[in-house]
């Protein structure tokens, strides 16, 4: 197998991270069009992630938000965003950065990115790619149809289907398209 130098995984990370970067700077600006809005869960001890004590001790390791009918002063800078929410009744202002979110999720039109850890460590010598070393890209989840939404669901495992006999969304992973 070929050493990856270009580390595709981690540009395409960065890419979709930039997406979130952009829809939530349009929804600072403008608000959130039509039935749209987000729910973000991100890692509560990733480095720049700014929780009240009493939130960290409620969400130690991952947190879910959404942003639809109550936040305030959503506020998105190059690497980070911040925005006011209640949690039982208690006003919060949290500051996530783009790297410490694990999923994006818009159940408006049931569509959402789960991310996964990379290691950013240079690729091996070897160009043999152990199954610890494996990278799996963010998912990509669509659907058109209007049923309740459910949470974006995880990668499927290597030798699981590539297709959904479900009818429903499809979990994209961009390996599948890259030549063997």
């Amino acid at each position: 197998m070929a050493i990856d130098y270009i580390r595709y995984d981690i540009l395409a990370q960065t890419a979709l991270r930039g997406v979130v970067r952009t829809v939530l700077a349009d929804a600072a600006k403008k608000g959130l069009p039509g039935e749209h809005h987000f729910k973000i869960t991100f890692n509560t001890v990733a480095p720049g992630v700014q929780l009240s004590d009493r939130m960290r001790t409620r969400y130690p390791q991952d947190m879910t938000i959404v942003l639809q009918h109550q936040f305030w002063d959503l506020a998105v800078a190059e690497q980070t965003f911040e925005v006011g929410l209640s949690f039982g009744g208690v006003a919060e202002r949290i500051t996530v950065p783009f790297d410490a979110i694990t999923a994006f999720y818009d159940p408006a039109v049931q569509f959402g990115f789960q991310f996964e850890t990379i290691d950013g460590s240079a690729p091996s010598d070897t160009g043999v790619v152990t199954q610890a070393q494996e990278r799996t890209l963010p998912a990509v989840v669509q659907s058109n149809e209007k049923s309740e939404p459910e949470p974006v669901p995880a990668p499927p495992a290597p030798a699981a289907r590539e297709n959904n006999a479900s009818g429903g969304g499809e979990v994209v992973r961009l390996d599948r398209f890259r030549k063997k």
